[in-house]
């Protein structure tokens, strides 16, 4: 009886939970198929007619095509960076038997503390200096900069589930440091680097605030900043701006139905066993 009692019990949360996840873009994807009018009476009704055009609208607002692709180059390549270093570098720390290995792994957790607001400043100067200010490749630099503290802290967790024995057989069989974590230890990484793809790149598509410190041409604007056109001194298109988040927002939420599942498995390998 009390299986059944706590059966329902989570039955009725996981419903309620479901509605609340899934209401405010009930309410997004109706009212992107409004006109003005309808939405200034009622939010919740469902539209008269179809107003297809606020998608083609917002399409050609959005330059969607040109800030899909700046999307793209920033994330594909930032999400590349991040991973290459900080497997590397959560591989040698991880297998180091020295102290300052230690040391440097407790630096880059320490700097996960740090709000990025508090070295924004700091960061648009740098990349002023270097002259990657309003450039692609300078926000991808700074993005793997910003990425590796956690994705390290990810690596050398996951690291103390993969037997050192396999290194051992690789390095007996003739194979030096690069062969061994090139060939034997980044193929066991798969899980860990599928949740650090996920999670960066959710981070980075969606990120609007460096973008807007560093990008100034808007030939290099991200979807994300794009939608900001629609935001206007006195006044916002709230039918078109719904319509632009969704589209803004399809593409990241495919490439996350696709590997949901390797999340809650690398996150727990990386925090627990480590």
């Amino acid at each position: 009886m009390k299986a059944k009692i706590l059966n329902v019990m989570q039955i009725i949360f996981l419903t309620v939970a479901a509605v609340i996840v899934f209401f405010p873009i009930y309410i997004a994807i109706i009212n992107s198929l409004k006109t003005d009018g309808e939405m200034a009476r009622s939010i919740l009704a469902l539209p008269e007619v179809l107003q297809f055009n606020n998608y083609v609208v917002s399409f050609q607002k959005l330059d969607f095509l040109r800030t899909t692709f700046n999307t793209l180059f920033i994330s594909v390549l930032s999400v590349i960076g991040i991973i290459i270093t900080s497997s590397m570098a959560g591989y040698k720390i991880a297998r180091s038997k020295l102290k300052l290995a230690g040391f440097f792994q407790v630096l880059f957790i320490a700097s996960m503390l740090i709000p990025f607001h508090s070295i924004m400043i700091s960061l648009t100067r740098t990349a002023m200096f270097f002259n990657a200010k309003g450039t692609l490749l300078g926000t991808v630099a700074i993005y793997i900069g910003l990425g590796v503290n956690l994705a390290i802290f990810l690596y050398v967790g996951f690291m103390g589930t993969i037997p050192y024995d396999l290194e051992e057989a690789a390095i007996i069989d003739g194979c030096g440091p690069f062969k061994v974590y090139l060939y034997v230890i980044f193929p066991l990484l798969k899980p860990i680097t599928a949740t650090i793809a996920i999670l960066d790149a959710l981070w980075i598509w969606n990120d609007f605030l460096l973008p807007l410190l560093m990008i100034t041409d808007a030939k290099n604007y991200t979807l994300i900043l794009s939608a900001n056109k629609f935001f206007g001194k006195y006044e916002a298109d709230w039918t078109n701006i719904l319509a632009g988040l969704l589209m803004t927002s399809t593409p990241l939420i495919v490439f996350y139905l696709f590997f949901q599942k390797h999340i809650v498995k690398g996150i727990v390998s990386g925090a627990v066993k480590g």
